[in-house]
């Protein structure tokens, strides 16, 4: 309590221009692996506050993700926005009760998001930036003060720059892509309508990148993975599309695990996930080869 009484009050405070006092009931709902949340009352209405969290201003440019939720929020897929900051970030919206998360090991719940995400897919809307997932790689390194924790990291680097020159060679339609589409993000409410949140990564990217990252947060084996990619594609998913979704599994494996080794920085360690994230990046790397060879006469 003393840590929202000295930072969280004031800072809440100034956003609705009101007096402390004003600002009732606040509590911790998560401390997330890029942000901490709090749940509070203002003249009887329930809200949720966003306030960035440790060297979250080096990862994230505040003023894209203001764009994203530009684009979005008049559609009401996402989070309802009472206040976003574009320069620091902070976010206050309307708490929603009797939602809950999707469970990824429920195959109705990932079966509705699928749906859900493949229609926003399909709004194929526009933004002025881009996400690279293997600029991400080298951006997330460069912050590091140490070298990889990974006695192999740089073979694995290496076979991510294998994967980059295939997915150069396709011709890929990109659209706005959540990149964070995570089985957290996604609330479904009681009447079963659905909401994705938390667009601060969101940016021009294919589409299918919001697959794998739904995977490698979710920690799926690979049975689960191939549920997975049929529940988005339930006509029937392309060999070729399914192996570059294996290409992008190892890919996004990488990028957060590079990221997780810049926030241990921080003190924030996330143990098994940052394990298994640098695990996706080795072991779907072997599958995707696998699977192009399947595909070469």
């Amino acid at each position: 309590m003393d840590e929202i009484n000295g930072n969280v009050f004031p800072v809440i405070a100034k956003i609705l221009d009101c007096h402390e006092s004003e600002i009732q009931n606040m509590a911790v709902m998560k401390k997330g692996m890029t942000n901490r949340s709090y749940s509070f009352l203002y003249k009887d209405k329930h809200f949720l506050a966003r306030i960035p969290g440790e060297g979250t201003s080096r990862l994230i440019d505040r003023k894209k993700e203001y764009a994203v939720y530009q684009k979005v929020a008049p559609l009401g897929i996402c989070d309802d926005i009472v206040h976003i900051d574009p320069e620091n970030g902070c976010k206050i919206t309307v708490f929603w009760k009797d939602v809950r998360v999707c469970n990824p090991h429920n195959p109705n719940d990932v079966l509705k998001c699928m749906k859900k995400l493949k229609d926003f897919h399909s709004k194929k809307l526009v933004v002025p930036h881009a996400f690279d997932l293997f600029e991400r790689i080298e951006f997330y390194e460069k912050l590091w003060n140490q070298r990889s924790r990974y006695h192999d990291y740089n073979e694995t680097k290496a076979n991510m720059m294998v994967i980059k020159e295939y997915i150069d060679s396709l011709n890929i339609h990109y659209s706005l892509t959540h990149i964070d589409a995570v089985p957290d993000n996604f609330l479904i409410f009681p009447n079963e309508e659905i909401r994705l949140i938390d667009w601060e990564y969101s940016a021009m990217q294919d589409p299918h990148v919001d697959i794998a990252m739904f995977a490698v947060y979710a920690m799926y084996e690979r049975p689960q993975v191939e549920t997975l990619i049929d529940s988005y594609f339930p006509e029937g998913c392309p060999l070729g599309v399914r192996t570059k979704i294996y290409a992008y599994i190892a890919v996004c494996g990488l990028v957060w695990s590079n990221w997780c080794e810049y926030k241990s920085q921080y003190d924030v360690e996330f143990g098994d996930y940052a394990l298994k994230q640098y695990q996706f990046a080795k072991d779907y790397f072997k599958i995707f080869e696998e699977a192009t060879h399947e595909r070469t006469p």
